[in-house]
C-alpha cells in the first residue's frame, strides 16, 4: 500500500512539474516581442539617423536604397530576407560585418541607434523603449515582416 502511494504521489508531482513546465512556456511565448511592437523610439531613430548618415550612407544610399556596392536596407528584399529571424540576428549581422572597412567600430548603442532608424525607414512603429544594445535581449524579439492580425493598428513611425 505505501509502494501505491510513493508511486501516485510521484506521478501527480511529475504531471504537476509538466503542467508547471507548459504554464511557463506559454508565457515565454506570450511575452515574446516582435518588430511590431514598438521596440525603439523615435528619439532613438533620429540619433540612428546621424550615425547613418556619417557611416552607412556612403554605400547604402542615403534613402537605404543600395548603391550597387552595397544592399538596400529598405523594402521587401530586406524585410523578407530577415524575416522570422530574431532582431539580434540582425544585430549581430550589422555589428560583426559594417562599416564593410571597419566591423565592430561603433559602440553598440550607435549599432542599436543605426538599426532603430532602419526599423522606421522600413516603417515599424516606435515604442516607449529604446532598442537594447545587448545580443541576447535582442534575440528574444522577432523580425515578422508581416503586422501579426492581434496588433492594433500601429501608430505611424514619427
Amino acid at each position: 500500500m505505501r509502494k501505491r502511494s510513493i508511486a501516485l504521489a510521484s506521478a501527480v508531482i511529475v504531471a504537476g512539474l509538466a503542467m508547471a513546465g507548459s504554464v511557463a512556456v506559454t508565457a515565454q511565448e506570450a511575452a515574446r516581442r516582435n518588430v511590431w511592437d514598438g521596440i525603439y523610439t523615435a528619439d532613438q531613430a533620429q540619433r540612428g539617423e546621424a550615425a547613418y548618415a556619417q557611416r552607412c550612407s556612403v554605400c547604402h544610399g542615403g534613402q537605404l536604397n543600395g548603391t550597387g556596392e552595397a544592399p538596400g536596407l529598405v523594402g521587401g528584399e530586406f524585410i523578407s530576407h530577415y524575416n522570422e529571424l530574431s532582431v539580434g540576428e540582425l544585430f549581430d549581422r550589422i555589428r560583426t560585418t559594417m562599416p564593410m572597412d571597419n566591423p565592430n567600430s561603433l559602440s553598440r548603442e550607435e549599432y542599436a541607434d543605426i538599426l532603430a532608424f532602419l526599423l522606421k525607414f522600413n516603417e515599424f512603429p516606435a515604442g516607449e523603449t529604446p532598442l537594447d544594445r545587448r545580443s541576447e535581449m535582442l534575440g528574444m524579439i522577432d523580425f515578422v515582416a508581416q503586422k501579426p492580425a492581434n496588433i492594433a493598428a500601429a501608430q505611424p513611425a514619427e
